[in-house]
């Protein structure tokens, strides 16, 4: 496959959509961590309506979700990159996994505290 580049701007944005949403999908059905945090997105969408959380509520939990999702995506990548590049196991391979999934323990530590911080006083 040779790399033709767009001339058009607005064809070559559209191009660049269909990849990203072509890429979010190949996430939410194949990852099973990405899968667990997509149903539990729709979870908190649905708790976010039944509890009247407020804007700024919103803004935040959107935000928590948006980073842990993104930041595991980007693990994910990293971790396919790395097993194509060397399919054994491999220390600095192993090194660099375990780097790209402490960012997603620090996104993931994030969100749970802003959906504590919404949502144990609504209990409380």
């Amino acid at each position: 496959m040779e790399f033709q580049k767009d001339n058009s701007f607005f064809i070559g944005r559209l191009k660049s959509l269909k990849y990203a949403f072509n890429g979010a999908l190949k996430l939410i059905t194949t990852e099973h961590s990405i899968m667990v945090q997509f149903t539990l997105a729709i979870v908190l969408l649905f708790a976010g309506f039944f509890f009247e959380i407020n804007k700024t509520e919103w803004l935040f939990q959107t935000i928590a979700i948006g980073l842990v999702i993104s930041i595991e995506g980007l693990n994910t990548a990293v971790e396919k990159v790395a097993d194509f590049i060397h399919p054994n196991f491999n220390d600095k391979i192993g090194f660099i996994k375990d780097i790209a999934a402490g960012a997603v323990f620090f996104a993931a530590m994030t969100g749970i505290t802003i959906v504590f911080i919404i949502y144990l006083p609504k209990f409380i």
